[in-house]
């Protein structure tokens, strides 16, 4: 399954109903994820990621190959697997996603990224709510004339 095969049958879809569990799974075993918004201040991550970041008005995502990139503070210490993805991602290279509450352009939600990707319409009571995006996780790899957080 391709981003823009996903993103096709995602199209349409009603607030609250985005994506089903066995799309989530399909989305999964492809290395896809899916971006959505929620409510006023969630985006949304289904598929090779499965996660939310508070995001009210305005946020931006930082995601590598291995996932999304937290922030320091919310690693546990304690969990060395975690501090350890931590720093992989961050030394690794990362690439961002920016959400944007109500920018204007008929949505409530829309996002922003240099990560190649297919967008798709998300309504509610049949009036726009959210143009999602749709990318292989591969994909958020750092281009290779950006050098990574390593300074390589």
């Amino acid at each position: 399954m391709t981003p823009s095969e996903l993103a096709a049958i995602l199209n349409g879809r009603e607030y609250r109903i985005e994506i089903s569990d066995s799309e989530e799974v399909l989305a999964k075993a492809a290395g896809l994820v899916v971006v959505f918004g929620a409510s006023d201040d969630l985006m949304e991550f289904r598929g090779a990621i499965s996660d939310e970041l508070g995001a009210y008005e305005r946020t931006t995502a930082r995601v590598s190959p291995i996932g999304l990139l937290t922030s320091w503070e919310s690693v546990d210490k304690e969990d060395e697997d975690a501090a350890e993805a931590y720093f992989k991602a961050k030394l690794g290279g990362y690439r961002e996603i920016e959400a944007e509450w109500d920018p204007g352009d008929g949505y409530s939600w829309t996002f922003k990224t240099d990560i190649p990707h297919s967008t798709f319409e998300i309504v509610e009571d049949g009036e726009p709510y959210c143009r999602g995006i749709v990318f292989k996780l591969a994909d958020a790899a750092p281009p290779p004339s950006q050098p990574t957080a390593s300074g390589s």
